[in-house]
């Protein structure tokens, strides 16, 4: 076969896939809109059928629907009178496929930007085991020392799993990533250009003044009625427990101060003037998470 009909075929074949893209994404839309119907599917079916999505458009070389104007990052900065060498905090959502930047501004740090996250492997709970293919839930920190420019998904860096958390649990694992690219054992790949300004941001911080940022990983907007939602599942304890820190982030606009006491997470409030990511330690301080 000469190479003009190869060419016309996989042309084809991509238009195919397009309108099945354009189809479903249609279908999902029309089924989100009817909250009703969502409860007769599976919730990771949904999830699933994102992460389809999601590919796809990574793999057209599409950006997905909310993504930042990444060639404007100077003036998005401007806007919102911060800029590049600003402490950091960055927050994950698996079920929303997003991922938070925030910025110190002021005596606090304030949401900066989100972005999609192109693809989490594994279903909403915390990792348990190496090669489970679970991407993992808790708080961690991440210092100079866990930046990778030369990823094998272009850029990354290392949550740090396990942490403190996590090895008085027993979980077992290594190398979880937020990264570059669009696949995913237990990462949070971000595409290429989302990651090449995350990587922009996070070096600028750890470059100037913070030693480590905090990454708050949570399973889904931990609103009361997510929670309520969910409460029968096997991991609703230890969302609940993710909550505490949750709040305080939120009522403060700090970096709680996280600690393991008794295999529990525990908090206190963030101190005024200090942004970096505090250290995880095992200690059990006033204000202690009432569950695991």
């Amino acid at each position: 076969m000469s190479e003009a009909p190869r060419k016309r075929r996989r042309s084809w074949r991509r238009y195919a896939l397009a309108l099945i893209l354009l189809l479903s994404g249609a279908a999902y839309l029309t089924l989100t809109n009817r909250q009703h119907l969502l409860p007769l599917i599976a919730e990771q079916d949904l999830i699933r059928f994102e992460r389809w999505q999601r590919y796809t458009y990574a793999s057209f070389g599409w950006q997905w629907p909310g993504t930042p104007d990444f060639s404007a990052l100077d003036q998005r900065l401007s806007n919102a009178g911060v800029s590049l060498g600003a402490p950091v905090l960055v927050r994950v959502f698996k079920r929303e496929f997003e991922l938070e930047v925030w910025l110190k501004k002021g005596n606090r740090f304030e949401r900066f930007e989100t972005y999609p996250i192109c693809k989490w492997s594994g279903r909403l709970g915390p990792k348990i085991r190496q090669g489970d293919r679970q991407a993992p839930e808790g708080f961690y920190t991440v210092d100079s020392k866990q930046l990778n420019p030369n990823s094998r998904w272009y850029r990354s860096f290392n949550l740090g799993f396990p942490n403190t958390h996590d090895r008085a649990h027993r979980r077992t694992g290594s190398f979880i990533m937020v990264h570059g690219g669009c696949s995913s054992i237990g990462c949070y790949a971000m595409t290429n250009d989302a990651m090449g300004e995350i990587w922009k941001i996070v070096t600028a911080a750890l470059g100037g003044s913070q030693k480590r940022f905090q990454v708050q990983v949570y399973p889904f907007r931990l609103t009361d009625a997510n929670l309520a939602s969910r409460s029968d599942e096997p991991h609703a304890e230890f969302w609940q427990s993710l909550k505490p820190g949750h709040d305080l982030f939120e009522e403060t606009g700090l970096p709680p101060k996280v600690s393991v006491c008794n295999k529990r997470y525990a908090f206190e409030p963030g101190t005024a003037g200090v942004f970096d990511g505090p250290q995880i330690e095992t200690r059990c301080p006033a204000r202690t998470a009432k569950v695991n």
